[in-house]
């Protein structure tokens, strides 16, 4: 049933160990470099063009063609465009899971199946999902769900959360059930060893080498305003813009007895408020408000309006912790999280598990009110009651 399979070749390690095992396996595989960005330094560099020359140099040594597609204009506009948009309305953004989601699960996907006539694609994520790493378990009358790698560290679930269920169910993730090491380790016994020393990329992509503060300020107009101390109400510092910080960061305001931290974020004003101390209980919800839900597979009972239970994360390398969510008005979600968790995000993701199966994520609109503030109020209607 999946005999052609187009895989994605970024020049590195994961996606030729990937090229490799299709081809072992037996799959008519083409190879395809995916340009999403025109990225070069302040020396001239380019670093696509290098991993150009190295995907290249992998289709040559597999014996499989290489197809060279251009995002440039796609990414800018579904990835860049509203990452720009996000910082400059105060909210953090995650392009990652976008390009997931707008690019590599979409555009190249439809590309691949409509003008490559491809049965299947596949990418060097960490990732498994109940069809198996080749599809060699496939259904068609089974619904296709999306399970956490055994390499907890490389585990890339968390950013494949707003794919669609159409996508994965002919995605293959052939490295998705080893982990870094062995996948390393079968480069170098393949020879790919050139592949397997590869730096790994790491950071976002369009920013490069520069600071993300430097990057952003080409970008985006400055405007200075001033940083407020939650607790006495007065300005203790001033700001260059909004889009420079975000929720739970480190201020950098002199002459404080402890450093202050980025509670939130005021578009109207201009104002940002921050709270002294990294453990400030202000910082600290257990609640989270989020848009419509991606679900890959819904949690079971969700759609008939249950209160159901599952795991959550709104960083990808931070433990999972239990959580009851229900859909409310407009089919956003509220969760109410087991224990406090610190700087929730609004622009982040809530991701959702359950026994290692992500279900899908929604964008969290904002943090609910901090443990802090909830307590006091408690406290406030027993001394008036």
């Amino acid at each position: 049933m999946f005999r052609k399979v187009v895989v994605g070749i970024s020049g590195g390690v994961d996606s030729a160990v990937s090229a490799y095992l299709l081809k072992k396996r037996g799959f008519e595989v083409c190879g395809a470099f995916m340009k999403n960005w025109d990225l070069i330094d302040e020396s001239g560099y380019c670093s696509g063009e290098q991993d150009l020359e190295d995907a290249q140099r992998l289709c040559r040594m597999l014996d499989i063609h290489l197809e060279e597609i251009n995002f440039v204009k796609e990414y800018w506009l579904e990835v860049f465009g509203n990452f720009l948009k996000d910082y400059e309305a105060g909210i953090t953004p995650n392009p990652d899971i976008l390009c997931n989601r707008h690019i590599k699960f979409n555009r190249f996907y439809h590309h691949a199946r409509e003008k490559l006539g491809a049965d299947a694609i596949a990418t060097g994520h960490y990732a498994q999902t109940n069809f198996g790493p080749f599809l060699d378990q496939y259904d068609e009358k089974e619904k296709v769900r999306l399970f956490m790698a055994p390499d907890p560290i490389k585990d890339q679930t968390f950013f494949l959360s707003q794919i669609t269920a159409e996508a994965l169910r002919r995605t293959m993730f052939p490295i998705g059930s080893l982990t870094k090491p062995q996948v390393k380790q079968l480069a170098n016994e393949i020879g790919l060893e050139s592949f397997a020393r590869k730096k790994e990329s790491m950071g976002i992509c369009f920013v490069g080498k520069r600071s993300f503060q430097q990057f952003i300020a080409e970008y985006i107009e400055t405007k200075p305003g001033p940083f407020i101390d939650v607790d006495s109400g007065k300005e203790v510092g001033r700001h260059a813009g909004l889009h420079h910080w975000t929720v739970g960061q480190k201020c950098k305001i002199g002459g404080c007895l402890q450093p202050y931290y980025v509670l939130r974020k005021h578009r109207e004003s201009n104002v940002i408020e921050v709270a002294s101390g990294h453990d400030h209980p202000l910082l600290y919800t257990d609640m989270v408000y989020a848009e419509q839900p991606v679900w890959i597979n819904a949690p079971p009972g969700l759609p008939e309006g249950r209160v159901v239970r599952c795991e959550f994360r709104f960083q990808h390398t931070k433990p999972l912790v239990g959580c009851s969510v229900i859909e409310t008005g407009g089919m956003q979600l509220f969760v109410k999280l087991d224990k406090p968790l610190r700087a929730i995000t609004p622009g982040q993701y809530a991701v959702f598990y359950r026994n290692e199966e992500c279900f899908g994520s929604a964008r969290i609109v904002q943090p609910g009110p901090s443990v802090a503030y909830s307590k006091e109020r408690l406290l406030q209607k027993e001394s008036s009651g």
